[in-house]
């Protein structure tokens, strides 16, 4: 036999005991590396589904997948995160607290926002539109989304006070009723004591509280500064009772509708069609932030108003007035009685504010194409 035949027989000899781990016996026993034939043969068994677990048998394919590794959350972000920039208002981008109003393309509008936008096309004499996609808006136009407002309110958002996160729809209570850190006050606020703190200090605060042990003197002077407000809502209302005595009293329904003035600049400004009470013809108007220049570049607005008489009298007429909301509106208003004695050359009141509550509810009066009033009218008999 020659040497190139032992050499043949040597090599097959030697192939069986050859390890798994990739490392052959030579023809003298030597170890050598595994060429790359070995890993394009683990390669082909990746691909055909034979893998091996740690005893070296095949992997059962029946068997459950392996936990996938979670994502970082700096690439995909939370669920959470992604559903707020889904669901938020396209305007404050801030996610809603009330109702959600979308336009026809469905972009999603905050109620504060959306009427805000109706008010600033009031303000502009323009036509409303979408932020998003500039089509017209209005209260006939958009629609409630019931399934956002649903979805948002199981959102988790976090106590301001605890820092803990709750879903929206229970967050109210929590705020409320439950939560440790929450501001509360002094029982013994009723005779001056001021002090605020979170619910958990309650009890060792009321304990050295000094307020129990003020002197008499003291605490008079502490009470009669608490009772002059009280005393002013009291003078409000008494005098609303004493009008209601009067024997000429007449009370009508008004509505506000919006005009432009003939300026190079025009503003906007709302008049009341003639009405009769007590037997003379008057006229409402009303004016937006006191007739200021540009209203619409001003994140606080106010409405003021004045009442005209229109009939010529023979006498002078003395009356006391006041404005509430209308039977059919939801705006906020605090009755104040004005007073004023009407005659041919004294015909108009002064501008007074409409005492509404804050600029929301005047950006609600703003959005309304007519603002509905009641006018009450008491004429003081001499």
């Amino acid at each position: 036999m020659s040497s190139m035949e032992e050499r043949m027989e040597l090599g097959v000899a030697a192939a069986p005991g050859s390890s798994s781990s990739g490392l052959g016996v030579g023809p003298v026993g030597g170890a050598l590396d595994a060429g790359p034939g070995s890993a394009g043969l683990a390669g082909i068994q990746e691909e055909s589904g034979l893998r091996r677990d740690g005893s070296g048998s095949e992997a059962d394919p029946d068997a459950p997948p392996k936990k996938r590794v979670r994502q970082q959350e700096g690439e995909a972000g939370k669920l959470e995160e992604r559903l707020y920039s889904v669901l938020c208002c396209t305007v404050c981008l801030d996610l809603p607290k009330a109702s959600v109003y979308q336009c026809t393309n469905g972009h999603l509008m905050c109620a504060g926002c959306f009427i805000h936008l109706l008010a600033d096309a009031r303000l502009k004499e323009e036509q409303a539109t979408c932020p998003n996609c500039r089509c017209e808006i209005s209260k006939s136009l958009c629609c409630r989304n019931l399934a956002v407002e649903k979805a948002v309110s199981e959102l988790p958002s976090d106590c301001s006070y605890c820092l803990k996160q709750f879903p929206r729809s229970s967050l109210e209570r929590h705020r409320t009723e439950e939560c440790q850190d929450r501001v509360t006050q002094c029982k013994y606020k009723r005779i001056g004591c001021p002090w605020q703190g979170p619910f958990h200090e309650l009890s060792a605060h009321e304990a050295e509280c000094s307020h129990p042990s003020k002197t008499g003197m003291e605490l008079m002077g502490i009470l009669d500064e608490m009772d002059q407000s009280h005393r002013r809502e009291l003078q409000l209302y008494n005098g609303i009772f004493s009008l209601l005595c009067f024997e000429k009293i007449g009370f009508t329904e008004v509505q506000f509708r919006p005009y432009r003035t003939d300026d190079f600049i025009t503003r906007l400004y709302y008049e009341t069609p003639r009405f009769t009470v007590l037997n003379q013809t008057w006229v409402l108007k009303a004016r937006v932030n006191d007739s200021e220049r540009n209203p619409n570049l001003s994140c606080k607005r106010t409405l003021s108003f004045q009442l005209i008489l229109k009939s010529k009298v023979n006498s002078a007429l003395e009356c006391s007035f006041l404005l509430l909301k209308g039977p059919y509106d939801d705006v906020k208003i605090k009755p104040v009685i004005q007073h004023h004695v009407f005659s041919n050359d004294a015909n108009e009141t002064e501008y007074a504010l409409l005492p509404i509550s804050d600029s929301v509810e005047c950006n609600k009066l703003l959005a309304a194409k007519n603002i509905n009033l009641r006018l009450f009218i008491f004429q003081i008999q001499k």
